[in-house]
């Protein structure tokens, strides 16, 4: 709470001084969300730690994270009668994983789950954490009788925030930076954080807004990715090789039918690409 470097950038927001209120919560700790969900018509819980990296303790560092914090939240949602919608930041990784062949052809929708046995037996720790916790949480709202809807975006591009990097983007920074002498053979599925945070919107405020939402625009090769890069920022050392990594990333459509009844005119990638890189480059990470 007294860190500026983490609470800076919200507190500069517009309208912050009058409307914003930070308060201290624990996602492990039963109860320590009462007082920020209290009094509340909506909740949004968008917080879980993201890692795309062999972790020392997933279990503790991911997992126990994600499904505690999602009930934790929950619970103190059940407390509160004028809450009228909670909307949970889920993610895709929740959806393709369950041994069905992704191919081509393949086209994955939300009445897709990933199984948490497949999840573990390919070591994919963040999939698992999320997948237990939407499961959990339908559970426990289906139980409560509690409106609830999950939202499902791939990985997020767009202008940042914060002063840090996060980890959506981070996998195209290790790309841009000058450092990499390869590029992953695998698809890059992106949207754009301005059209996740409009898609959150309309879940609360479309009162038939139900369910799970996907929240995808684009879905190409990382060569792809790094073509767009090289013509708006011909300067940049961009890696020219194709190599391994991120093999679980293959090909495959995503349904964008029912995102679009949120009314979202999904940004474009080649925007979103710019966007970030001149993020990037005003918070000082790029030097172009």
């Amino acid at each position: 709470m007294n860190d500026l470097k983490k609470t800076a950038h919200l507190l500069a927001l517009e309208g912050a001084k009058e409307r914003l209120h930070l308060l201290k919560a624990d996602l492990l700790e039963e109860g320590s969300f009462d007082a920020a969900v209290d009094g509340c018509e909506a909740v949004f819980h968008t917080a879980s730690p993201v890692s795309l990296q062999a972790n020392a303790d997933p279990q503790a560092e991911l997992v126990d994270p994600a499904v505690q914090g999602t009930l934790n939240v929950l619970r103190s949602c059940a407390k509160v009668p004028s809450i009228k919608r909670v909307i949970i930041t889920s993610s895709f990784a929740s959806l393709p994983y369950n041994g069905k062949t992704l191919a081509p052809d393949v086209v994955v929708d939300e009445t897709w789950f990933s199984d948490p046995a497949v999840c573990a037996e390919q070591k994919l720790w963040y999939q698992l954490g999320k997948t237990l916790a939407e499961q959990a949480a339908w559970e426990f709202a289906k139980n409560k009788k509690m409106d609830f809807v999950t939202i499902h975006p791939v990985f997020v591009l767009g202008p940042l925030l914060q002063p840090t990097i996060n980890s959506s983007i981070e996998i195209l920074f290790n790309l841009i930076n000058g450092g990499a002498q390869e590029y992953p053979d695998a698809y890059y599925r992106s949207i754009d954080v301005r059209d996740v945070a409009y898609a959150h919107i309309q879940a609360l405020e479309i009162p038939s807004a139900s369910g799970r939402y996907c929240l995808i625009e684009s879905n190409v090769h990382f060569s792809e990715v790094l073509k767009i890069v090289q013509q708006h920022y011909p300067t940049l050392h961009l890696p020219k090789k194709c190599g391994s990594g991120l093999n679980y990333l293959t090909k495959y459509e995503v349904s964008k039918k029912k995102a679009k009844t949120l009314g979202i005119d999904f940004i474009p990638l080649v925007v979103s690409l710019k966007d970030t890189i001149e993020s990037l480059k005003e918070k000082g990470f790029l030097s172009i």
